[in-house]
Order: structure tokens, then sequence, then C-alpha cells
């Protein structure tokens, strides 16, 4: 699920009329004094980071001038949760509270319904007090019985007075959740002031990632369940992902605080949850330390996921590069091992490398992944549904002892000189393609015709063109690649991909 910090949560709340703390949201030291001054008066000082227990963790400061607010702010942006650094703050004016409570609204899965969860003792420490939290549920046409709450409210020691009221904000806080169409909602804690105003003085909400394309206002730029801030390889990988719709590629950044004293720094490519997890620990359990969970399933096309390796490989510091998923996947393996193989190519690949091929043509796959990676200078192997992870892992570890001085901050990407000369050239969708025509002859546009899937034909002179008209030739990134790699393992490297990723390759006017 997408996720909202609570600043943008309590903006949620505040535009469906529930009172919330003065305050706004702050990047800088500067503008945490900015803030204390329009304030005026004592403030909170909070991290904007998806972690429970801010207050525990440092992540919450008091200040009782601008001064100390802005010194607050500078130590509160110098911290990291996992490797993630904290980004925004959140200055708000000191609540003066009589009664807290714990709201929050969850989607039960196993009675497949909303169900509101309602203390009257919030606060921090909530987790110990589960027995005592009552379970209300509500309907998709109603929303919440208000007789419901009142009830619960009754029992409690907050005054009378304040309990219409509060019934009022949990309507609101139910309403809001429906329109913005949110997986779970939770105010922790809904407070009751001193002068008897409901306020919300903490939100947290995670918006369904089916439903964020719907919900453009929230300003949501990933719609994926992160613990952290997007990286700029995660907005990246994001934005392949929503234009090629052929299989998944999730790519997410891990905490690699630590990571020295492991055995190394290592790309994770699975394919597959439970398979992937699986593949996870049995190279962590050698001693290494993941720098991201990638998954490409679902039939992906070999485009995909030659993207989404180079994305891993974007990574700076990695030793090495392993891949192992389910292992009976239904997916056609040879075309993850051409998107593979093109990226480790492309990239004259230093790194050892391990993936574990397993599902349909699995045999065909090994033999692609390998044939066409042997001449680069780091080790490539690949596996069987056979072979075990932990098998697999093994073979990673003799590797990795026999690897050189090197490290992914050494890859770049090469294009063959001839491209953007003379040779022939064709838009595909997110780059092009290009043949080195003088290289061509009637036996290998044979070839080239058939390993395109018939995309290419011969001219009658031996020159390979396409036998397809322009719209079918853009949308035949896979077969390309398929042809560059056969290209290349006949020892005739005559057809280049250009597929350049924005964000991690840098332009190039002559192509």
């Amino acid at each position: 699920m997408a996720r909202l910090h609570e600043f943008q949560g309590k903006a949620l709340l505040a535009e469906r009329g529930l009172k919330i703390p003065s305050g706004q949201a702050v990047q800088s030291s500067i503008a945490a004094k900015e803030a204390a001054q329009q304030i005026g008066g004592p403030v909170v000082l909070k991290v904007q980071a998806w972690v429970t227990g801010r207050k525990a963790l440092g992540g919450v400061l008091f200040a009782d001038t601008p001064d100390e607010a802005a010194s607050h702010a500078e130590q509160l942006l110098a911290l990291q949760f996992g490797n993630f650094p904290v980004e925004d703050i959140l200055v708000e004016e000191c609540l003066d509270i009589a009664h807290e409570l714990f709201v929050s609204l969850t989607i039960d899965d196993a009675l497949r319904t909303p169900i509101l969860l309602l203390d009257c003792e919030g606060g921090s420490g909530i987790e110990d007090r589960a027995a005592s939290v009552a379970r209300i549920p509500i309907t998709v046409s109603n929303g919440i019985d208000r007789s419901d709450v009142l009830r619960v409210l009754a029992k409690s020691a907050i005054p009378n007075p304040s309990h219409a009221d509060i019934a009022d904000a949990i309507d609101r806080i139910v309403q809001s959740a429906r329109e913005v169409e949110a997986r779970s909602l939770e105010v922790n804690p809904l407070v009751v002031l001193a002068n008897g105003d409901v306020c919300a003085a903490d939100c947290r909400v995670t918006i369904d990632d089916y439903a964020v394309f719907r919900q453009p206002e929230l300003g949501i730029e990933i719609a994926r369940e992160l613990d952290h801030p997007a990286t700029d390889l995660e907005r990246v990988a994001y934005q392949l992902e929503q234009e090629d719709h052929r299989g998944t590629f999730y790519f997410a950044q891990l905490p690699t605080e630590g990571w020295e004293s492991s055995r190394g720094l290592i790309g994770f490519h699975g394919a597959g949850g439970g398979g992937s997890m699986m593949s996870m620990d049995a190279v962590t359990n050698e001693g290494y330390t993941l720098a991201n969970f990638c998954d490409t399933s679902g039939n992906p096309s070999a485009a995909k996921v030659y993207r989404a390796a180079r994305v891993i490989l974007a990574q700076q510091g990695l030793a090495g590069y392993f891949g192992s998923g389910s292992g009976v996947a239904s997916q056609e393996q040879f075309h993850s091992a051409y998107g593979l193989a093109k990226a480790f190519n492309e990239l004259n690949m230093t790194l050892p490398v391990v993936v574990r091929l397993g599902g349909n043509a699995e045999n065909r796959a090994v033999e692609i992944l390998e044939d066409a990676c042997q001449m680069l200078p780091g080790s490539v192997e690949g596996y069987r549904k056979d072979d075990t992870p932990a098998f697999c892992a093994e073979r990673f570890t003799v590797l990795m002892e026999s690897r050189g001085d090197c490290s992914s901050d050494q890859l770049a990407r090469q294009v063959p000189a001839w491209v953007g000369g003379d040779a022939e050239a064709f838009a595909i969708e997110g780059g092009h393609v290009w043949i080195d025509i003088d290289q061509c002859d009637a036996e290998l546009t044979a070839k080239m015709a058939e390993w395109s899937s018939g995309v290419l034909k011969d001219n009658g002179e031996g020159i390979p063109i396409l036998a397809c008209d322009d719209e079918t030739a853009a949308k035949s990134d896979s077969e390309f690649i398929a042809c560059e790699i056969e290209c290349l393992r006949a020892g005739r490297p005559v057809l280049f991909v250009d597929l350049p990723i924005p964000g991690i390759d840098s332009p190039k006017e002559d192509r």
C-alpha cells in the first residue's frame, strides 16, 4: 500500500472538517525557525518517517523558542532510519491535552469488511492494550453506527459533553478513509483538549495501490508499500513499471547499515514472491548483505528484465549479483535470459553472477545466459529448478571468493562504435534498433529473421529490413533483444537495441 506522511494525512482530515494542530512540514532548520515564529509558542518537532515509536528513537523533540526549534531541526534532519535519511520534519504547536483516544480504520481480511478500532486510552503502548480495544463494524453503504461509538465512550473516563464531538470526529475519519479509498487510516491519538475541542494529534494513512490513480490530489509518486521516502532509483524503477505492463517489476532498496562487516553488498533479482524470499534467506545465510529486493515475474518481457537488471546494477558498491526465484515459474525463462544477457554484456560485467532460471524452457535459458556471457570479465553461472537456492548461494560464494577488485561503481554502459554512424536505425518504444548493414550477408540475415521471430526479413539483397509495419516493430523490443543476443552468440554482433534509461543513462545527442 502507498503511504502518506503524517502532515499529508492531517491535511486530508482538515479538508473534511476535523481540527488539526497549527503547523507545517519543513526541510531545513531555517524553515523550522520560521514555522515556530509563525506558531508563536512552544512547538513539537516530529520526523516524518514511517516508523513506530518515533519518540523513543529520538525522532520527537520539543522547543520553547524559534532558535531552539532550529537547533532541534538540524539534529532531526541528521537522523537516518535504516540507511534512509530524514527529509521532512513536522513543526506543530504544543497541545494542552486532557484525554487521548486511539482510532483506527482498517480492513478485516477474515470478515471481508472495514472495521473501526477504538480505545479511550490512546497514545503510545496501544499494542500492549490490544485486549481493551473495541472493534466496531463499518458497513459499505451506511458507514459507522454512531450509537456503537457512544456506547464505548460511555464506559470511559472522558466527560459526556465531549462524546458527541468525538463521534462527529470519528464520522469524519471514516468518511475520509472511504473517499480516498484508504486501506487503513489511524489517528493515534485523537485528543480532547483542555478547552473541549477534539483534534487529530497524529495521522497515518495507507492507500490501496490500485486506487492511487483515482486520487491524484494526494500527490503519491509511487504506489508501493515502502517504509522510507522513495529513492531516486525507486522512482526510476516505478516509472519503468508504469510504462510496460508485460509482467511485473517491483524494486525496493533495503537498509544496508553495517554491510561492511558482511561478506559483501550484493544486488538481488528474484522472480516470484515466495521463492524470492527463500532465495534471499539462502544468500543472506551465506553472510551477504542485500542492497535491494527486486521481483520480475508474471511472464515479463526481455526488455523489462533488461531494465530491471540495469536498475539493480545502478546501485553503488555492489560486489556481486544473485538472482533466484520460485524455480517452478510458468513463464518462459529464455525471455529473462535474453534480458539479463543484454544487461550484462552492455555493462561488460565484471561482478560474479549466479542466476537460477527454474521454470519453462529452463535448459534453453541457462544455455543462452552462459553462452552469451562467456567472454565477460566476470563469471556468470545459470542454474535450474532442481538446483536449490542454498546450493546456488554456495556457488555464489565460490565465485565471490575468487573475484578480483571490482564493484558496480566501475560499470559503464557500452554502445558499439558503429551506432549513430551509417548504420540503419528505426524507432521502438523507449529507444532505437541499430543494424550494421555493412557486416550483414544473406546467410546471417536469414538467421536474423528467425531470431527476431519474423520481425526482420531479407530485402532480396542480403540486407535485413522490417517485415512488419512501424507500429508492430515499435512494440517488438523483446524480439530485437533476442536477435541481438543471438547475433552475439554467433560471433556476429551486427544489431544493437538502444534502450537508454532516463535517470540512469545520460542522453547522447548523436543517437
